[in-house]
């Protein structure tokens, strides 16, 4: 239930800024708190320079999953018969717009609860493979992709977000193309294997990020994305959206995953800012 006074304060205090700080002279620090990027945009004058790009997808019933627990969802309580509203909800760890820890495919490896706080905050690079991926459903990121993006756009940072746009987040409205095929022969992007070991032996990126439903590409038997990257106390992040809409580079990225218990996984709400 909520208590008397929680509307007001929610609404002062809508998108975690206060308005009483702002109205203060304090809201460049409190900005600055919930996205470093915007505040450091801002001009003298206030006037805001930077971008906010939401990569989440909106989480509803039907949303396509690799497997497993199908999302659903239903109204619990009223606010007419119960004097508030609240729905339940049931899905996996890896539905939606969600980051896989790297005890998702290893043993003993690190969940979503055991991820620093500096993990989730990073630069983010986008490889575009869109064109390639209309004509080949089952591309992959190459290590020429990579190497062609920093001839054009400067060396990918280390500890950075690496995330492949294929334009496949498009296709997230309809079950069938999304996943490109039946469970066990789904053709959809991924990143390849030689892409991975060139981001690790390379640059040290500390995350992969695809607009599709598996690191891995969809006609992929073996997960060695999944078992390379992940192993290498990396995480991912599946399901991305509105990649085409950041610049190839200059950006950064918050991730913001509940820490689950024991959690192999969890859905996100990804924000870009440049």
């Amino acid at each position: 239930m909520c208590l008397p006074g929680t509307v007001e304060t929610v609404r002062e205090h809508e998108n975690g800024v206060s308005r009483r700080a702002v109205l203060a002279g304090g809201g460049a620090a409190a900005l600055a708190a919930v996205m470093p990027g915007v505040a450091a945009g801002q001009g003298r004058r206030g006037r805001r320079r930077g971008k906010i790009v939401d990569l989440t997808h909106r989480l509803r019933a039907g949303f396509p999953v690799y497997t497993g627990t199908e999302v659903t969802r239903r109204t619990a309580v009223t606010i007419e018969e119960d004097g508030f509203y609240s729905q339940d909800w049931t899905l996996n760890e890896h539905t939606g717009t969600h980051l896989d820890a790297p005890g998702h495919f290893v043993t003993g490896a690190r969940l979503v609860d055991q991820l620093r706080l500096s993990e989730l905050v990073l630069p983010i690079v986008v490889i575009d493979i869109s064109g390639r991926a209309r004509r080949d459903p089952d591309a992959v990121v190459r290590p020429d992709d990579l190497r062609r993006h920093e001839r054009r756009h400067g060396r990918i940072p280390r500890g950075a977000l690496v995330a492949m746009d294929s334009g496949w987040a498009a296709k997230a409205g309809d079950v069938a193309e999304f996943k490109g095929g039946e469970p066990g022969d789904y053709h959809f992007p991924g990143f390849g294997e030689e892409a991975i070991e060139w981001l690790l032996d390379e640059r040290r990126a500390a995350a992969i990020g695809v607009d599709t439903l598996s690191l891995d590409p969809g006609d992929s038997t073996t997960f060695g994305v999944h078992t390379t990257w992940l192993g290498a106390d990396n995480y991912g992040i599946e399901n991305l959206a509105n990649l085409d809409k950041l610049p190839p580079s200059g950006a950064t990225a918050t991730v913001g995953v509940i820490p689950w218990q024991q959690g192999s996984g969890g859905p996100a709400r990804v924000i870009a800012s440049y």
